[in-house]
């Protein structure tokens, strides 16, 4: 290989062989000051915790837990997820939107009348 070739392959890591100028302790306690670090307890203070149920693991579940309180039924909270697990989005949601709009006494007992409705409308 020509001296230039050898040059070349040198200069492409010359920059890691230099030597540093600042000892380790001089860098530590510079970037300490360059940066302001927050505590953990600071940070999360800035943002509202809500506390949700710990056993919700699937999107599904998480739905029926919101048709239930939507509807104001948490004793059919069960129902509710086996209707989003099992049953299309859509006809739920539909069902969802009529009963929120109506002024019902029993908003459970109508969404699932109109669940029914928009099942049998489906299929015909």
């Amino acid at each position: 290989m020509s001296k230039a070739k050898k040059a070349q392959i040198v200069s492409l890591f010359s920059e890691f062989e230099k030597p540093i100028s600042t000892p380790i302790a001089k860098v530590r306690t510079i970037d300490r000051q360059k940066d302001n670090f927050a505590s953990t307890k600071d940070l999360l203070s800035k943002y509202q915790m809500t506390e949700q149920n710990k056993h919700i693991s699937h999107e599904f579940q998480s739905f029926g837990c919101h048709l239930a309180d939507v509807l104001a039924d948490k004793r059919h909270t069960s129902l509710y997820i086996k209707l989003a697990k099992t049953m299309s989005r859509g006809l739920l949601e539909r069902a969802l939107s009529f009963v929120s709009d109506s002024t019902a006494d029993n908003k459970a007992k109508l969404f699932m009348w109109k669940l029914e409705q928009l099942k049998q409308g489906g299929k015909t």
